[in-house]
């Protein structure tokens, strides 16, 4: 896996201070996206060993409440194995902060996945430039749900997460 940016002390990709893990590879393209970068699988730098570290020394200090993954997309085929790998870690040894999850695949696509079981909140869909509105909590466009992923596999329908 290949990231962009390791953001700390995030307060804009989910609920607290954050830190955010911007992965490389997204095949959606969606017109005007934020971060048209982070669209080549072979961009960024390498996902190595300090780099986890650097996530874990943020997830460690207690005001921070959990990570998000963003991109790019951390579904995207090169990225899935990682993310998960680094997902049941992360649930393991900080049960106590949230995993966030943006996409541009839908609920009824992410429901099936292994990661599922891992993450807090997903963010799904992709960012569509006509239902574009700022005044939205976490997304960018009005398709887009902020999905409380426990509520919604326990239900079997979705839950949107309220913050």
């Amino acid at each position: 896996m290949r990231y962009h940016n390791i953001t700390k002390d995030d307060m804009l990709n989910g609920d607290g201070l954050r830190v955010v893990l911007w992965v490389a590879g997204c095949g959606h393209h969606c017109e005007e996206c934020q971060n048209p970068v982070t669209w080549d699988s072979e961009g960024g730098i390498p996902f190595e060993k300090k780099d986890k570290e650097e996530l874990f020394a943020q997830l460690e200090k207690s005001y921070v409440s959990g990570i998000t993954f963003s991109g790019g997309d951390p579904l995207f085929p090169t990225n899935e194995p990682e993310v998960l790998a680094l997902a049941k870690e992360i649930r393991r040894e900080f049960p106590g902060k949230t995993i966030w999850l943006y996409t541009g695949y839908l609920w009824e696509y992410v429901k099936n996945r292994e990661i599922a079981k891992y993450i807090d909140v997903l963010v799904d869909g992709p960012y569509v430039k006509q239902l574009r509105d700022t005044k939205l909590f976490w997304r960018g466009s009005a398709n887009q749900r902020v999905i409380d992923v426990r509520e919604s596999l326990e239900s079997g329908k979705v839950v949107l997460h309220c913050g």
